[in-house]
């Protein structure tokens, strides 16, 4: 982009070069001998100038509105399409950074590769993109291809997850993954006692391994089942999808067989796998089962399973940060210095009778009760 403002200052240059010039013509020729033919000409002269100067003046405003309409280009380095979440993720940042908004996206689904989404950055760099955004599939192994980034002079806007060996980026737009996790077991733990139930032994169906939604989570909610003394009898990954979570859940039910009472999956998809596993398993689940399921994004399917009481309680992820990252690339387009970091708004979601008071570190929690005007507003 900044090659091609470069060629429009140019030609503006050349054209008031080229003005100067009929300029220069004009005046020698009004200093031809008077007449009506000498009158005659000077006016044909004087009236071809003014057209000149018209259409030179027209050519500099054209190439100047070109110059500033011109599309930012962007590249989105996406995990993968793993699940409603990671689809709705997509879909944002696909309407935010569309050609009628002004932007020029280039989209890669990595499919949940870190070989290829390293690539696929290092192939943005290569096309000069303005700006990079990037979902990281694991939170490791990131400095060197962005000091790439940086020696390119592209900024980076990482979204969702979060990197922790580099800090060459510009700026952070996401969720709180353990305040995730901590919900979730300061939840449990006031509804277990609402329910009459003092023991919690729980199972984990964890997302992918490395990634930080999967660290904050499974953090968060060990140390509230630590602070409270449950069990955690395993943890395994289902890697965020549906078939991940039915499979783990296929071996915890053999494995673990009358032995667990709470079942913790760490999105929509792997909840959706364990539901079925459970189902298969003549294992009962939900507020009116044997065995409290709880999940985390809250993705539409993820509410209607609420609504038909089957997950008991499900914690949201926002995944529409878009337009929050359209804002920190106006502000550097702009000169200025966003936020590093910038937390989505989220909610935590159940029915009326799974619905507790609970805080977390002494700060009072809100539940949403889940109605059929709040699924049809969810993404």
């Amino acid at each position: 982009m900044k090659k091609r403002v470069l060629g429009a200052l140019m030609s503006s240059a050349m054209v008031v070069s080229l003005l100067a010039g009929c300029s220069s013509g004009t005046a020698e020729t009004t200093q031809e001998p008077a007449g009506d033919a000498g009158q005659e000409e000077a006016a044909d002269n004087s009236t071809d100038t003014a057209t000149d100067v018209e259409e030179a003046e027209k050519e500099v405003a054209e190439n100047t509105e070109a110059s500033d309409g011109e599309l930012i280009n962007i590249g989105f380095a996406q995990v993968g399409h793993e699940s409603d979440w990671r689809t709705a993720s997509t879909k944002s940042c696909q309407d935010v950074f569309s050609e009628a908004n002004g932007y020029n996206l280039s989209f890669v689904d990595c499919d949940n590769d870190s070989a290829a989404q390293l690539e696929a950055v290092r192939s943005f760099i290569e096309q000069d993109v303005d700006y990079i955004i990037i979902d990281p599939i694991v939170s490791t192994g990131w400095d060197t291809v962005l000091t790439e980034c940086e020696d390119a002079g592209i900024p980076v806007i990482v979204i969702d997850r979060t990197i922790d060996d580099s800090d060459k980026y510009a700026a952070w737009v996401g969720s709180d993954f353990k305040q995730e996790g901590l919900a979730a077991g300061e939840w449990l733990k006031a509804y277990a006692d609402a329910n009459g139930i003092s023991e919690i032994n729980a199972l984990v169906i964890s997302g992918t391994t490395g990634a930080s939604a999967q660290i904050g989570r499974s953090d968060g909610f060990k140390e509230v089942a630590d602070k409270y003394g449950w069990t955690i009898l395993d943890e395994q990954t289902g890697d965020f999808t549906e078939d991940g979570g039915q499979e783990v859940m296929e071996s915890y039910c053999k494995s673990y067989e009358g032995k667990f009472n709470v079942v913790v999956c760490q999105n929509d998809n792997e909840a959706f796998g364990a539901m079925t596993a459970m189902d298969n398993a003549g294992v009962t689940y939900g507020p009116d089962g044997d065995v409290i399921l709880i999940s985390f994004d809250a993705c539409t399917a993820g509410l209607e399973e609420v609504k038909a009481r089957k997950i008991t309680a499900d914690f949201e992820c926002n995944p529409l940060a878009a337009p929050t990252v359209e804002e920190v690339i106006q502000t550097l387009k702009n000169g200025g210095t966003p936020e590093a970091e910038v937390y989505m708004p989220e909610h935590w979601y159940a029915l009326p009778d799974a619905i507790v008071e609970f805080s977390i570190n002494g700060e009072a929690q809100e539940m949403t009760e889940v109605t059929d005007a709040v699924i049809e507003a969810q993404y």
